[in-house]
């Protein structure tokens, strides 16, 4: 279970910078495998069911605008690829992140994330000083299968959970 929640926990802080100006990737079941390049985890694999609408929340930082959260957020497209640099702070963390992206947001993509965190507790296979680097790669699988809604994301452990559940939870915790 933990380690589904730090692959999780990767995956949205790889993201922040994605929900800039990127292409909506299209609807249906998508698969993301996700290798953490530093040896200390084990590669997970993840499905998302997406609609327009959950992807773009898939791709936002479910705390708020990036632009209250991140102080850099730059994004640059050369032919077909997107390489995303980002400073966003979360919880006390500074996340600094440099992603290359290529492929299509139709079919399959491949994401190289490198990070760097400051001010965050160690966390088990990450490094605590130096760089993390986490590849995603995600292809679309076709529409969504039955029984199946816009934002559930089935986890490494059978587990699934919707996009929309976890900001609707979000927003019951904070304070009125």
């Amino acid at each position: 279970m933990r380690r589904s929640l730090i692959a999780v926990a990767c995956v949205l802080c790889a993201t922040p910078a994605l929900a800039l100006d990127m292409p909506a990737r299209r609807a249906g079941l998508w698969e993301l495998k996700m290798s953490f390049d530093n040896g200390g985890m084990p590669g997970q694999t993840m499905r998302q069911c997406i609609d327009v609408e959950t992807d773009r929340l898939m791709q936002s930082n479910f705390g708020g605008s990036p632009r209250q959260t991140c102080t850099k957020q730059e994004v640059a497209r050369e032919g077909k690829t997107v390489v995303v640099d980002s400073v966003c702070r979360f919880a006390g963390v500074t996340t600094t992140s440099h992603a290359v992206i290529t492929g299509s947001f139709d079919s399959a993509y491949t994401m190289k994330v490198t990070t760097w965190r400051d001010g965050a507790p160690p966390a088990p296979g990450l490094s605590v000083d130096g760089a993390n680097h986490l590849t995603i790669a995600a292809t679309w699988l076709g529409p969504c299968a039955a029984g199946q809604r816009a934002g559930d994301m089935m986890m490494p452990n059978g587990r699934t959970v919707n996009v929309r559940d976890m900001r609707s939870l979000r927003a019951m915790r904070r304070p009125q």
